[in-house]
Protein backbone atom coordinates (compact mmCIF):
# COMPACT_ATOMS: atom_id res chain seq x y z
CA UNK A 1 0.00 0.00 0.00
CA UNK A 2 1.77 3.42 -1.32
CA UNK A 3 1.47 6.08 1.78
CA UNK A 4 2.11 8.78 -0.41
CA UNK A 5 -0.34 8.12 -3.23
CA UNK A 6 1.19 5.13 -5.15
CA UNK A 7 4.78 3.79 -6.01
CA UNK A 8 6.44 3.52 -9.62
CA UNK A 9 5.78 0.60 -11.59
CA UNK A 10 8.57 -2.25 -10.55
CA UNK A 11 9.71 -0.15 -7.52
CA UNK A 12 10.15 -1.58 -3.89
CA UNK A 13 9.73 1.50 -2.42
CA UNK A 14 5.88 1.87 -1.54
CA UNK A 15 6.20 5.43 -0.23
CA UNK A 16 7.78 6.97 -4.07
CA UNK A 17 5.59 9.63 -5.92
CA UNK A 18 3.30 8.19 -8.96
CA UNK A 19 3.43 8.65 -12.56
CA UNK A 20 0.80 10.23 -14.76
CA UNK A 21 -0.27 7.04 -15.99
CA UNK A 22 -1.90 5.98 -12.50
CA UNK A 23 -2.77 9.43 -11.19
CA UNK A 24 -3.69 12.23 -13.82
CA UNK A 25 -0.86 13.93 -12.70
CA UNK A 26 -2.29 14.72 -9.39
CA UNK A 27 0.15 14.70 -6.53
CA UNK A 28 -0.74 14.25 -2.98
CA UNK A 29 -0.38 16.58 -0.13
CA UNK A 30 1.73 14.04 1.03
CA UNK A 31 3.63 13.90 -2.17
CA UNK A 32 4.52 17.45 -2.23
CA UNK A 33 5.46 16.81 1.30
CA UNK A 34 7.96 14.89 0.70
CA UNK A 35 9.14 16.60 -2.36
CA UNK A 36 9.17 19.99 -0.44
CA UNK A 37 11.44 18.63 2.61
CA UNK A 38 14.35 17.79 0.23
CA UNK A 39 14.58 21.50 -0.29
CA UNK A 40 15.32 22.52 3.49
CA UNK A 41 18.66 21.01 3.62
CA UNK A 42 20.16 23.25 1.22
CA UNK A 43 18.45 26.61 2.57
CA UNK A 44 19.47 25.21 6.31
CA UNK A 45 23.02 24.74 5.19
CA UNK A 46 23.32 27.90 2.66
CA UNK A 47 21.25 30.51 5.12
CA UNK A 48 23.96 29.44 7.95
CA UNK A 49 26.97 29.69 5.67
CA UNK A 50 25.63 33.32 4.10
CA UNK A 51 24.87 34.91 7.41
CA UNK A 52 27.62 33.59 9.74
CA UNK A 53 30.34 31.99 7.74
CA UNK A 54 32.23 35.42 7.32
CA UNK A 55 31.78 36.39 11.03
CA UNK A 56 32.52 33.32 11.85
CA UNK A 57 36.10 33.34 9.90
CA UNK A 58 37.05 37.12 10.92
CA UNK A 59 35.90 37.22 14.72
CA UNK A 60 36.09 33.53 15.70
CA UNK A 61 38.76 31.89 13.33
CA UNK A 62 39.82 34.94 13.62
CA UNK A 63 41.60 34.98 9.71
CA UNK A 64 43.19 38.20 8.26
CA UNK A 65 40.20 40.03 5.92
CA UNK A 66 42.15 39.02 2.94
CA UNK A 67 42.47 35.35 3.77
CA UNK A 68 38.80 35.52 4.31
CA UNK A 69 38.11 36.51 1.17
CA UNK A 70 39.75 34.15 -0.70
CA UNK A 71 38.41 31.40 1.24
CA UNK A 72 34.68 32.73 0.19
CA UNK A 73 35.28 33.75 -3.03
CA UNK A 74 37.52 30.29 -4.34
CA UNK A 75 34.58 28.27 -2.09
CA UNK A 76 31.37 30.23 -4.02
CA UNK A 77 33.51 29.75 -7.17
CA UNK A 78 34.30 26.30 -6.86
CA UNK A 79 30.67 25.96 -5.95
CA UNK A 80 29.40 27.48 -9.04
CA UNK A 81 31.86 25.31 -11.55
CA UNK A 82 30.34 22.27 -9.89
CA UNK A 83 27.14 22.86 -11.17
CA UNK A 84 27.12 22.95 -14.66
CA UNK A 85 29.41 19.63 -14.53
CA UNK A 86 27.52 18.10 -12.22
CA UNK A 87 23.92 18.81 -14.11
CA UNK A 88 25.78 17.26 -17.28
CA UNK A 89 26.49 14.18 -15.36
CA UNK A 90 23.24 13.48 -13.71
CA UNK A 91 21.68 14.07 -16.94
CA UNK A 92 23.72 11.19 -18.67
CA UNK A 93 22.70 9.09 -15.51
CA UNK A 94 21.46 5.89 -15.96
CA UNK A 95 17.80 5.27 -14.86
CA UNK A 96 18.11 3.23 -11.59
CA UNK A 97 15.94 1.31 -9.00
CA UNK A 98 15.48 4.33 -7.34
CA UNK A 99 15.35 6.63 -10.63
CA UNK A 100 18.03 8.52 -12.17
CA UNK A 101 18.23 11.64 -9.45
CA UNK A 102 18.21 9.73 -6.33
CA UNK A 103 21.42 8.02 -5.95
CA UNK A 104 23.12 11.53 -6.37
CA UNK A 105 21.06 12.68 -3.35
CA UNK A 106 22.05 9.10 -1.05
CA UNK A 107 25.37 8.99 -1.76
CA UNK A 108 26.60 12.55 -1.75
CA UNK A 109 24.40 13.47 1.69
CA UNK A 110 26.84 11.61 4.49
CA UNK A 111 30.13 13.40 3.01
CA UNK A 112 27.94 16.87 3.04
CA UNK A 113 27.38 16.57 6.06
CA UNK A 114 30.23 16.19 7.31
CA UNK A 115 32.68 18.37 5.75
CA UNK A 116 29.82 20.86 7.15
CA UNK A 117 30.69 20.16 10.18
CA UNK A 118 34.30 20.58 9.70
CA UNK A 119 33.63 24.11 8.68
CA UNK A 120 32.46 24.84 11.74
CA UNK A 121 35.65 23.16 13.18
CA UNK A 122 38.76 25.75 14.57
CA UNK A 123 41.82 23.76 13.84
CA UNK A 124 44.37 23.85 16.49
CA UNK A 125 47.30 25.33 14.29
CA UNK A 126 47.66 28.65 12.59
CA UNK A 127 49.28 28.35 9.61
CA UNK A 128 47.15 25.58 7.71
CA UNK A 129 43.84 27.32 8.54
CA UNK A 130 43.37 29.08 5.43
CA UNK A 131 43.35 25.74 3.57
CA UNK A 132 41.42 23.65 5.98
CA UNK A 133 38.81 25.72 5.25
CA UNK A 134 39.36 26.34 1.81
CA UNK A 135 39.25 22.17 1.42
CA UNK A 136 36.50 21.57 3.41
CA UNK A 137 34.40 24.60 1.84
CA UNK A 138 35.19 23.42 -1.43
CA UNK A 139 34.22 19.98 -0.52
CA UNK A 140 30.60 20.72 1.15
CA UNK A 141 30.00 22.94 -2.14
CA UNK A 142 30.37 19.84 -4.24
CA UNK A 143 28.78 17.43 -1.91
CA UNK A 144 25.91 19.97 -1.84
CA UNK A 145 25.70 20.58 -5.75
CA UNK A 146 25.22 16.26 -6.17
CA UNK A 147 22.24 16.72 -3.41
CA UNK A 148 20.82 20.22 -5.00
CA UNK A 149 21.13 19.91 -8.60
CA UNK A 150 18.86 16.53 -8.95
CA UNK A 151 16.62 18.03 -6.67
CA UNK A 152 16.10 20.39 -8.34
CA UNK A 153 15.38 18.91 -11.46
CA UNK A 154 12.64 16.42 -9.92
CA UNK A 155 10.35 20.04 -10.09
CA UNK A 156 10.05 18.44 -14.11
CA UNK A 157 9.76 15.04 -13.31
CA UNK A 158 7.00 15.01 -10.45
CA UNK A 159 4.23 15.47 -12.42
CA UNK A 160 3.83 16.69 -16.71
CA UNK A 161 0.83 19.25 -15.26
CA UNK A 162 2.33 22.80 -14.96
CA UNK A 163 -0.56 23.31 -11.65
CA UNK A 164 0.79 20.76 -9.65
CA UNK A 165 4.26 21.26 -10.40
CA UNK A 166 3.44 24.74 -9.49
CA UNK A 167 2.04 23.81 -6.27
CA UNK A 168 4.40 21.46 -5.45
CA UNK A 169 6.76 24.52 -6.00
CA UNK A 170 4.60 26.47 -3.63
CA UNK A 171 5.17 23.97 -0.75
CA UNK A 172 8.94 23.53 -1.57
CA UNK A 173 9.21 27.20 -1.25
CA UNK A 174 7.63 27.16 1.97
CA UNK A 175 10.09 24.43 3.31
CA UNK A 176 13.05 26.03 1.70
CA UNK A 177 11.76 29.56 3.87
CA UNK A 178 11.46 27.64 7.16
CA UNK A 179 14.70 25.81 6.25
CA UNK A 180 16.47 29.62 6.46
CA UNK A 181 14.53 30.20 9.00
CA UNK A 182 16.05 27.59 11.08
CA UNK A 183 19.83 27.93 9.35
CA UNK A 184 19.11 31.75 11.08
CA UNK A 185 17.61 30.29 14.28
CA UNK A 186 20.07 27.60 15.35
CA UNK A 187 23.23 29.34 14.60
CA UNK A 188 21.73 32.64 15.87
CA UNK A 189 20.48 31.63 19.31
CA UNK A 190 23.40 28.87 20.28
CA UNK A 191 26.03 31.33 19.33
CA UNK A 192 23.91 34.32 20.37
CA UNK A 193 24.59 32.62 23.82
CA UNK A 194 28.22 32.92 24.26
CA UNK A 195 29.96 36.12 23.39
CA UNK A 196 33.68 36.66 22.04
CA UNK A 197 33.59 40.26 22.94
CA UNK A 198 35.11 40.69 26.24
CA UNK A 199 34.29 44.32 26.27
CA UNK A 200 30.32 43.31 26.77
CA UNK A 201 28.98 44.80 30.03
CA UNK A 202 27.81 41.60 31.12
CA UNK A 203 31.46 40.07 30.34
CA UNK A 204 33.46 42.73 32.17
CA UNK A 205 30.64 42.53 35.22
CA UNK A 206 32.04 38.91 35.63
CA UNK A 207 36.06 39.20 34.92
CA UNK A 208 38.86 40.60 37.28
CA UNK A 209 39.83 43.37 37.03
CA UNK A 210 43.39 41.72 36.50
CA UNK A 211 45.08 41.93 33.05
CA UNK A 212 45.38 38.13 33.43
CA UNK A 213 42.31 37.56 34.38
CA UNK A 214 41.01 39.79 31.40
CA UNK A 215 43.28 37.58 29.47
CA UNK A 216 41.87 34.29 30.63
CA UNK A 217 37.91 35.28 30.26
CA UNK A 218 38.28 36.34 26.75
CA UNK A 219 39.88 32.92 25.92
CA UNK A 220 36.78 31.36 27.99
CA UNK A 221 34.51 33.05 25.86
CA UNK A 222 36.20 32.44 22.75
CA UNK A 223 36.52 28.62 23.28
CA UNK A 224 32.42 28.78 24.43
CA UNK A 225 31.79 30.86 20.92
CA UNK A 226 34.03 28.09 18.84
CA UNK A 227 31.90 25.14 20.55
CA UNK A 228 28.38 26.81 20.02
CA UNK A 229 29.30 26.89 16.31
CA UNK A 230 30.31 23.26 16.64
CA UNK A 231 27.16 22.48 18.61
CA UNK A 232 25.15 24.49 15.76
CA UNK A 233 26.35 22.80 12.66
CA UNK A 234 25.67 19.26 14.14
CA UNK A 235 22.06 19.93 14.67
CA UNK A 236 21.63 21.36 11.27
CA UNK A 237 24.00 18.01 10.03
CA UNK A 238 20.95 16.02 11.70
CA UNK A 239 18.24 17.75 10.32
CA UNK A 240 20.44 17.60 6.65
CA UNK A 241 19.99 13.62 7.33
CA UNK A 242 16.68 13.76 8.39
CA UNK A 243 15.77 15.42 5.65
CA UNK A 244 17.30 13.66 2.82
CA UNK A 245 15.68 10.56 4.37
CA UNK A 246 12.33 11.71 4.10
CA UNK A 247 13.01 12.58 0.40
CA UNK A 248 14.23 9.18 -0.16
CA UNK A 249 11.12 7.26 0.87
CA UNK A 250 8.63 9.63 -0.46
CA UNK A 251 9.73 10.95 -3.65
CA UNK A 252 10.74 9.35 -7.61
CA UNK A 253 10.36 11.25 -10.82
CA UNK A 254 8.62 9.80 -14.24
CA UNK A 255 11.13 8.17 -16.73
CA UNK A 256 12.45 10.11 -19.74
CA UNK A 257 14.89 9.00 -22.50
CA UNK A 258 17.41 10.28 -24.86
CA UNK A 259 20.62 11.37 -23.66
CA UNK A 260 22.25 15.27 -24.99
CA UNK A 261 26.07 15.39 -24.93
CA UNK A 262 27.54 18.52 -23.28
CA UNK A 263 28.25 20.74 -26.27
CA UNK A 264 24.52 19.71 -27.34
CA UNK A 265 22.82 20.48 -23.73
CA UNK A 266 25.04 23.83 -23.41
CA UNK A 267 24.13 25.10 -26.84
CA UNK A 268 20.35 24.10 -26.47
CA UNK A 269 20.33 25.91 -23.07
CA UNK A 270 21.87 29.42 -23.34
CA UNK A 271 20.74 29.62 -27.09
CA UNK A 272 17.27 29.78 -25.42
CA UNK A 273 16.08 33.64 -24.94
CA UNK A 274 13.77 33.20 -22.49
CA UNK A 275 15.78 31.48 -20.84
CA UNK A 276 18.45 33.62 -20.45
CA UNK A 277 16.43 36.96 -20.20
CA UNK A 278 15.18 35.31 -17.04
CA UNK A 279 18.96 34.19 -15.72
CA UNK A 280 20.59 37.23 -16.23
CA UNK A 281 17.67 39.22 -14.17
CA UNK A 282 17.29 37.22 -11.61
CA UNK A 283 21.09 36.97 -11.67
CA UNK A 284 21.16 40.75 -10.90
CA UNK A 285 18.43 40.54 -8.45
CA UNK A 286 19.67 37.45 -6.29
CA UNK A 287 22.97 39.68 -6.32
CA UNK A 288 21.45 42.47 -4.72
CA UNK A 289 20.29 40.31 -1.63
CA UNK A 290 22.94 37.92 -1.49
CA UNK A 291 25.20 40.79 -0.44
CA UNK A 292 22.39 41.72 2.12
CA UNK A 293 22.54 38.56 3.39
CA UNK A 294 26.72 37.91 3.31
CA UNK A 295 26.44 41.50 5.31
CA UNK A 296 23.93 41.95 7.21
CA UNK A 297 25.47 40.56 10.60
CA UNK A 298 28.71 42.32 10.84
CA UNK A 299 25.76 45.49 9.35
CA UNK A 300 23.57 45.20 12.57
CA UNK A 301 26.73 44.21 14.66
CA UNK A 302 29.19 47.05 13.61
CA UNK A 303 27.01 49.58 11.48
CA UNK A 304 23.68 49.54 13.92
CA UNK A 305 25.87 48.33 17.19
CA UNK A 306 22.74 45.84 17.69
CA UNK A 307 25.48 43.14 18.82
CA UNK A 308 23.15 41.34 20.83
CA UNK A 309 20.09 41.32 18.78
CA UNK A 310 21.62 40.56 15.63
CA UNK A 311 20.97 36.92 15.55
CA UNK A 312 16.77 37.86 16.48
CA UNK A 313 16.75 40.39 13.74
CA UNK A 314 17.55 37.99 11.13
CA UNK A 315 15.35 35.68 12.70
CA UNK A 316 12.29 38.22 12.17
CA UNK A 317 13.20 38.64 8.29
CA UNK A 318 13.05 35.04 7.71
CA UNK A 319 9.71 34.37 9.81
CA UNK A 320 8.40 37.20 8.07
CA UNK A 321 9.39 35.84 4.94
CA UNK A 322 7.84 32.18 5.65
CA UNK A 323 4.58 33.84 6.44
CA UNK A 324 4.68 35.51 3.28
CA UNK A 325 5.28 32.65 0.91
CA UNK A 326 1.43 31.93 0.82
CA UNK A 327 0.51 35.25 0.20
CA UNK A 328 3.20 35.34 -3.04
CA UNK A 329 1.53 31.93 -4.32
CA UNK A 330 -1.87 33.68 -4.47
CA UNK A 331 -0.40 36.97 -5.62
CA UNK A 332 1.22 35.11 -8.98
CA UNK A 333 -1.69 32.84 -9.61
CA UNK A 334 -3.87 36.11 -9.57
CA UNK A 335 -1.84 38.88 -11.21
CA UNK A 336 0.74 36.72 -12.76
CA UNK A 337 4.60 36.09 -12.63
CA UNK A 338 5.90 39.03 -14.15
CA UNK A 339 4.15 41.32 -11.70
CA UNK A 340 4.64 39.56 -8.57
CA UNK A 341 8.57 39.86 -9.70
CA UNK A 342 8.07 43.65 -10.14
CA UNK A 343 6.14 44.18 -6.84
CA UNK A 344 7.50 41.62 -4.90
CA UNK A 345 11.21 42.33 -5.24
CA UNK A 346 10.95 46.72 -5.68
CA UNK A 347 9.39 46.23 -2.18
CA UNK A 348 12.28 45.87 -0.49
CA UNK A 349 13.86 49.09 -1.93
CA UNK A 350 12.58 51.49 0.55
CA UNK A 351 13.83 49.60 3.45
CA UNK A 352 17.18 49.24 2.44
CA UNK A 353 17.29 52.56 2.30
CA UNK A 354 15.37 53.44 5.40
CA UNK A 355 18.09 51.25 7.71
CA UNK A 356 20.49 53.18 6.36
CA UNK A 357 19.03 56.43 6.84
CA UNK A 358 17.79 56.41 10.18
CA UNK A 359 20.07 56.36 13.38
CA UNK A 360 20.83 53.61 15.20
CA UNK A 361 16.95 52.33 16.70
CA UNK A 362 16.17 48.74 17.94
CA UNK A 363 11.91 49.05 17.39
CA UNK A 364 12.88 50.73 13.55
CA UNK A 365 15.44 47.68 12.84
CA UNK A 366 12.72 45.07 13.81
CA UNK A 367 9.96 46.36 11.71
CA UNK A 368 12.15 47.04 8.88
CA UNK A 369 13.42 43.33 8.90
CA UNK A 370 9.52 42.34 8.91
CA UNK A 371 8.81 44.10 5.59
CA UNK A 372 12.03 43.06 4.10
CA UNK A 373 11.28 39.30 4.87
CA UNK A 374 8.24 40.04 2.83
CA UNK A 375 10.70 40.95 -0.40
CA UNK A 376 12.60 38.00 0.62
CA UNK A 377 10.08 35.60 0.17
CA UNK A 378 9.45 37.04 -3.34
CA UNK A 379 12.94 36.72 -4.04
CA UNK A 380 12.80 32.99 -3.07
CA UNK A 381 9.51 31.93 -5.06
CA UNK A 382 9.71 33.16 -7.81
CA UNK A 383 12.59 32.37 -9.79
CA UNK A 384 11.93 28.95 -8.67
CA UNK A 385 8.23 29.61 -9.87
CA UNK A 386 9.48 30.78 -13.37
CA UNK A 387 12.06 27.89 -14.60
CA UNK A 388 9.54 25.53 -15.22
CA UNK A 389 7.38 27.95 -17.49
CA UNK A 390 11.23 28.47 -19.48
CA UNK A 391 11.30 24.53 -19.90
CA UNK A 392 7.98 24.38 -21.37
CA UNK A 393 8.67 26.60 -23.42
CA UNK A 394 11.58 24.83 -24.67
CA UNK A 395 9.80 21.83 -25.12
CA UNK A 396 7.16 23.48 -27.02
CA UNK A 397 9.57 24.45 -29.29
CA UNK A 398 11.79 21.13 -29.19
CA UNK A 399 9.43 18.41 -28.69
CA UNK A 400 11.95 15.84 -29.65
CA UNK A 401 14.62 16.59 -27.30
CA UNK A 402 14.87 15.28 -23.93
CA UNK A 403 17.01 14.90 -20.78
CA UNK A 404 17.91 18.53 -20.75
CA UNK A 405 16.07 19.32 -17.57
CA UNK A 406 18.94 19.56 -15.11
CA UNK A 407 21.02 21.29 -17.32
CA UNK A 408 18.50 24.05 -17.14
CA UNK A 409 18.83 24.05 -13.45
CA UNK A 410 22.23 23.51 -13.10
CA UNK A 411 23.69 26.56 -14.90
CA UNK A 412 21.20 28.81 -13.60
CA UNK A 413 22.71 27.85 -10.11
CA UNK A 414 25.90 27.86 -11.82
CA UNK A 415 25.68 31.91 -12.01
CA UNK A 416 23.74 32.45 -9.47
CA UNK A 417 26.46 30.74 -6.98
CA UNK A 418 29.60 32.05 -9.33
CA UNK A 419 27.89 35.95 -8.73
CA UNK A 420 27.70 35.09 -5.16
CA UNK A 421 31.26 34.14 -5.11
CA UNK A 422 32.45 37.52 -6.22
CA UNK A 423 29.43 39.57 -4.48
CA UNK A 424 31.51 38.48 -1.12
CA UNK A 425 34.98 38.04 -2.82
CA UNK A 426 34.29 42.03 -3.02
CA UNK A 427 32.30 42.87 0.25
CA UNK A 428 35.15 41.17 2.22
CA UNK A 429 38.21 42.82 0.41
CA UNK A 430 35.63 46.17 0.80
CA UNK A 431 36.23 45.48 4.59
CA UNK A 432 39.97 44.99 4.72
CA UNK A 433 40.46 48.12 2.61
CA UNK A 434 38.04 50.02 5.21
CA UNK A 435 40.53 48.56 8.15
CA UNK A 436 38.72 45.95 9.44
CA UNK A 437 40.00 45.13 12.92
CA UNK A 438 39.94 41.10 13.23
CA UNK A 439 38.73 40.02 16.67
CA UNK A 440 37.52 43.45 17.78
CA UNK A 441 34.41 44.63 19.45
CA UNK A 442 34.45 47.46 17.62
CA UNK A 443 35.41 49.13 13.95
CA UNK A 444 36.36 52.24 12.69
CA UNK A 445 34.20 54.09 11.15
CA UNK A 446 35.06 53.96 7.23
CA UNK A 447 33.92 50.01 7.91
CA UNK A 448 30.06 51.26 9.23
CA UNK A 449 30.17 53.48 5.79
CA UNK A 450 31.31 50.43 3.58
CA UNK A 451 28.83 47.77 5.43
CA UNK A 452 26.02 50.62 4.76
CA UNK A 453 27.06 50.93 0.86
CA UNK A 454 26.86 47.07 0.76
CA UNK A 455 23.34 46.81 2.13
CA UNK A 456 22.06 49.87 0.67
CA UNK A 457 23.02 51.60 -2.73
CA UNK A 458 24.73 48.95 -4.21
CA UNK A 459 21.73 46.37 -4.30
CA UNK A 460 19.05 49.20 -5.20
CA UNK A 461 21.42 49.30 -7.88
CA UNK A 462 21.67 45.96 -8.81
CA UNK A 463 17.68 45.28 -8.42
CA UNK A 464 17.05 48.10 -10.56
CA UNK A 465 19.05 46.65 -13.06
CA UNK A 466 17.43 43.25 -12.41
CA UNK A 467 14.30 44.25 -13.34
CA UNK A 468 14.91 46.42 -16.14
CA UNK A 469 16.02 43.05 -17.91
CA UNK A 470 13.22 41.18 -16.24
CA UNK A 471 11.08 43.90 -18.34
CA UNK A 472 11.97 42.27 -21.90
CA UNK A 473 11.43 38.18 -20.79
CA UNK A 474 9.12 37.17 -23.07
CA UNK A 475 6.63 34.54 -21.37
CA UNK A 476 4.03 36.28 -19.44
CA UNK A 477 0.60 34.47 -18.83
CA UNK A 478 -1.37 34.40 -22.20
CA UNK A 479 2.11 32.91 -23.51
CA UNK A 480 2.40 30.45 -20.51
CA UNK A 481 -1.01 28.99 -20.83
CA UNK A 482 -0.94 28.38 -24.71
CA UNK A 483 2.55 26.38 -23.99
CA UNK A 484 0.30 24.07 -21.55
CA UNK A 485 -2.33 23.74 -24.36
CA UNK A 486 0.88 22.46 -26.52
CA UNK A 487 2.51 20.47 -24.15
CA UNK A 488 -0.63 19.38 -23.67
CA UNK A 489 -1.40 17.95 -27.18
CA UNK A 490 2.09 17.10 -27.82
CA UNK A 491 1.51 14.42 -24.70
CA UNK A 492 -2.06 13.76 -26.11
CA UNK A 493 -0.58 12.97 -29.03
CA UNK A 494 2.39 10.55 -27.87
CA UNK A 495 -0.13 8.78 -25.76
CA UNK A 496 -2.13 7.97 -28.46
CA UNK A 497 0.70 7.20 -30.70
CA UNK A 498 1.83 4.45 -27.74
CA UNK A 499 -1.46 3.09 -27.77
CA UNK A 500 -2.27 2.27 -31.54
CA UNK A 501 1.42 0.72 -30.95
CA UNK A 502 0.48 -1.50 -27.99
CA UNK A 503 -2.86 -2.45 -30.47
CA UNK A 504 -0.80 -3.70 -33.62
CA UNK A 505 1.25 -5.39 -31.30
CA UNK A 506 -1.71 -7.20 -29.60
CA UNK A 507 -3.46 -8.02 -32.85
CA UNK A 508 -0.03 -9.79 -34.25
Amino acid sequence: VSVCGGGELGSSNPLLLTSSDHCGNRLSVCNKLCYAIGGAPYQITGTALGFFLQIYLLDVAQLDPFHASIILFVGRAWDAVTDPSVGFLVSRSRWTRIGRMMPWIVFSTPFAVLTYFLIWYVPPFEQGKVVWYLIFYCLFQSMQTCFHVPYSALTMFISSNQKERDSATAYRMMVEVLGTVLGTAIPGQIVGGASSCPTEPNVLASINSSMNSSINSSNVSLEETKQSYLLASGVISVIYVICAVILFLGVNGRKRSNLLTFRQGMWLVMSHGPYVKLVIGFLFTSLAFMLLEGNFALFITYALGHRKDFHNILLVIMLSATLSIPGWQWFLTRFGKKNAVYFGISWAVPFMILIVCIQSNLVISYLVSVAAGVSVAAAFLLPWSMLPDVVDDFKVKNPDVHGHEALFYSYYVFFIKFASGISLGISTLSLKFAGYVTGSCSQPEAVSLTLKVLVSPVPVCLIAVGLLILKTYPIDEEKRQGNQKLLQKILDSKADSESESSALGSNA
